[in-house]
Parts: structure tokens; sequence; C-alpha cells
């Protein structure tokens, strides 16, 4: 048994439950596509893009220098956002989805918002929300088929939107192929041209801020924009500003977006409790024209393999911003391993409150690191995925990526490996961050402690403690390559 003191010192690293009335507001800022060192603070020496905002948030807070989104593609990245939950747990085995089709999340999931919403919180989303919805006819309630429509209708009603999911308002549009469609709430309310939705999410999400001007109840806004995602469309005021082509345009024009929302803040009093985190949802794209920005100087992904679509780093490490002057020291940086996943839990803990039954069966609360101290988590490691459904497992400096190459769109490909290439790859990624020197064979006794905890972590249907949870998909396949299989939903 361990002396008295040592445990009520253990017991002081757990942060309290922040009082009700001082429960901050909560901005979730994720850009999208916005690769790790196409954030300047954490790639000066070969980042070329200006990004004063997302530079001074870091100033003012704390980076976090070791972060994982849920997947290196969108989809399944926004849906272990929205559930504490990894999305490779649902029929989504690969890929990203395409709407005009049935939400991914359940109808019954608790999601942060819902959660939030019962805690007391006003909620909004505004912006991207590529899970999944139906539109239908508003005369006949009948769904629209996408092979009928180029872009949604206006007039188009949403029956299984973010309104349905947790949130009181939605202003934005679904993904990038329908960003014509402007939707508030559950309704396409207009056509506009894909350039004027920065600009509109950057507009409707100050308005938000200053509405919520001397009202007592916190709020939480979602805030997911759709750049520098494709099409990447700087508006004409942001051409040529950064020097490296449109991509670079759009990168500096994103992070604006920091910039006019931090202000409203501070023009409302609202900066000293308001908790913001700035993310990504995965790696920069190949469609930014990544090899001409490397001969520019610039490294989308900093010193790491890959971007966006791989299960290299470069395809899901991503910037991570925390700024909440009430708690956290200004400049601070923490190297603790983390997933976007985790933000679920740690709201519940910001809170006060547990979380609900049936929910974040793979989030860890990193309130703690926030304050300097070490997360106590329940969790052995974190979950990689590709694009292809490819899987890694990273715990401590270790990680396995059951792949022989990128498992996504970077060079050399499964395809492209030549052959008798070991069919997996072992890093070690405190000395080996580029991802440069295979250990598979090297140490097969890490290989197979990985490789047990990442099966015990599928089939239990959760990564944390808790009673053993349900996949929504049987037969997940660890080995994609090998198998070429893509499992069955289950019924």
């Amino acid at each position: 048994m361990r002396p008295l003191l040592l445990i009520l010192s253990s017991l002081c690293l757990w942060p309290l439950p922040v009082a009700a009335e001082q429960r901050p507001n909560i901005i979730f800022l994720m850009c999208d596509d916005l690769g790790y060192g196409d954030v300047h603070c954490l790639n000066p020496s070969n980042g070329k893009i200006a990004t004063p905002g997302i530079d001074r948030l870091a100033a003012q807070g704390m980076s976090f220098t070791d972060a994982h989104s849920g997947s290196s593609v969108c989809t399944p990245t926004r849906y272990g956002v929205m559930t504490g939950r990894y999305s490779w747990r649902t029929k989504l085995q690969s890929g990203v989805v395409e709407g005009f089709a049935p939400s991914l999340i359940a109808a019954d999931r608790p999601t942060v918002a819902s959660f939030l919403k019962s805690a007391g919180y006003h909620t909004a989303i505004i912006g991207k929300w590529h899970l999944n919805f139906e539109y239908h006819d508003p005369k006949t309630g009948k769904p629209y088929s996408a092979k009928d429509f180029n872009t949604p209708p206006v007039g188009a009603r949403i029956p299984d939107g973010p309104v349905t999911r947790g949130f009181d308002y939605y202003h934005g549009f679904h993904h990038a192929r329908d960003m014509e469609a402007v939707i508030e709430n559950d309704t396409v309310i207009e056509h506009d041209e894909v350039v004027h939705m920065l600009p509109r999410l950057r507009r409707k999400a100050v308005e938000f801020i200053d509405s919520r001007k001397g009202k007592e109840q916190p709020f939480f806004l979602y805030l997911p924009l759709g750049s520098p995602h494709t099409p990447i469309v700087p508006a004409p005021e942001w051409k040529g500003k950064s020097g490296l082509g449109d991509y670079g345009d759009f990168v500096m024009q994103t992070d604006d977006a920091a910039v006019v929302v931090a202000e409203a803040l501070e023009r409302n009093g609202m900066t000293e409790n308001t908790l913001i985190i700035l993310t990504s949802d995965n790696g920069c794209s190949k469609a930014a024209g990544i090899d001409k920005l490397a001969q520019q100087g610039h490294r989308v992904s900093a010193n790491m393999r890959g971007s966006k679509a791989d299960i290299w780093d470069g395809g899901h490490r991503i910037p991570f911003i925390v700024r909440w002057p009430a708690q956290i020291a200004a400049g601070s940086t923490s190297d603790q391993l983390i997933c976007l996943v985790d933000f679920f839990a740690t709201a519940a803990e910001i809170v006060g409150r547990p979380v609900p039954a049936g929910s974040c069966e793979d989030s860890v609360s990193f309130l703690p690191a926030l304050k300097g101290q070490p997360i106590v988590s329940t969790r052995h490691g974190v979950i990689h995925h590709s694009i292809s459904g490819h899987f890694a497992y990273r715990q401590g400096p270790w990680k396995l990526a059951l792949a022989r190459g990128s498992g996504g769109w970077s060079s050399p490909n499964e395809k492209q490996m030549p052959a008798g290439a070991p069919k997996a790859q072992l890093y070690d990624m405190q000395h080996d961050i580029g991802e440069t020197t295979n250990l598979f064979e090297a140490k097969p006794e890490i290989v197979n402690q990985l490789l047990d905890l990442l099966k015990a972590d599928i089939e239990r249907g959760r990564s944390t403690a808790g009673p053993d949870s349900a996949n929504d998909f049987a037969d997940i396949v660890l080995w994609k390559s090998e198998s070429g299989k893509k499992g069955k939903k289950k019924k």
C-alpha cells in the first residue's frame, strides 16, 4: 500500500471541476486540411506562410506537439470530435461520406453538442458538417437523390442534420462538393459562389459571438471551416499575399478567421474565460501542390513524413493550440499524446459532469495537460487510420503501422512497395519522427505488444476503461493490404 502522503499528493494532480458560474465559453475552431507545418510558430525553420492569428493564440496559450486527428481524412475525424469514438467502429471503414444519405451519427448517440446543451450551454455550428444528412423535398417530404442534383436545391429540408444532433443553431454547408448550398438550421436557404463561403463563415462567427454579449448562459461554438481544403479559392483581397500561390494565400485568409474570432471575444469582454481550441481535421492535401511549396522552402508537414490520407504522421499529426487565459499559462507547450476524440471527455471534465452512457468509448480528458500536469488515462494508446482503412497504433515512442507503404496518397503507396517489403512498419517516434527506419523485423516483441493492444481495443468496442461496447461493424479487418477485405456491416 502506498503511503498516505503519496496518495494525497497524487490526488492533488486531478484538476477540480470548474464552478458553474465560471464555466467557460468553448470555441472549437477546426481548419480543413491545414498541415502541421502550415502554422508558422510550429514550423519556424521551414514554414514560409505567415499565420499571425494562430501564432498569437499559441503565444497566449498552449501548443501541443503530439496531437492527432482521429483519421487522416475529413469525415472520420469529425465523427470522433462529435462522439468521442473512432469512426471505424461505424460502417465507414474507409474514405469519406458524400451527403444525400442518413446521418453517420445515430440519432440516439450522445454528441458533445447534446451533452453541453444538457449542461446549460447554448450550442452552435458554423461551417462544414460532412457527416451525412438527407435533403428532402419540402412539398412531398421524400428524399432527394444525389444523382438528380449537382447541388441540393434551395428550400430542401434536412431531417437529420446538426440541429437534431445537439446544436441549437447551424449555418454552413455539408462538404466541399456541395459548398454552393448554404444551409441554416434545417433548410437550404440559398446558393452562393464557393469563394464567398470562408468570408461568410468568418462573418457569421463574429455575429454569433457578438450576439452572446451580456448573456449569462455559456456557449459552445463549433467552427469547422472549409479551408484551406479544395476548392482553393482565396478572396481577391488575399490573392498574392503569401508569395507562395493560391494555397499560401488561402492559408493566410484562414488564419484571419482566428484573428477576427479573437478580436470579437476581446471586444465583448469574453477573452479571459473562453477556451479556444484551434486545430485541423488532418494533414495538408496533395492538392495544395506540396512539391512546389517544398521547392519554395515551405514544408507542409514540417519534419514529418506524408500528408493527408496517409498513415504516416504527416497525415494525422495536426496543429492543436489551446488558449484559455483564466487557466492556461501563456506560451506553454505540451508533448503529451492526445487525439481529437479526446475533446468530448475533456469538455465533460471541464463542466464537472460524467460522460453520458453509451458515449466516449475512446475519449480521454486532456484537461490536466492544460494545467501542466500528466494526463490520467485508462487508454493504452492512440489508434490512427488512413483513407484506405489501414491501422496504426501509437504507444509512447512506438508506432506500429499495419501497412507496407503510406496507406494513402503519398508514394510509395501499397501497390508501389517492392516485393518482399515488410508487411508492416514500426518506428521509434522519439528518435525518428520522419519515419525513416523501419524496425518491424528488428523489434518483434514491441510489434506483438502493440498488435495485441490494438486487437483488444477493437474487439472490446472501446479503448478506455468501462463496460465492453459493440462496434457497429462486424469483422473489422486489421491487415487491409493482406486481405483486401473491407469487412461487413452488423445486422
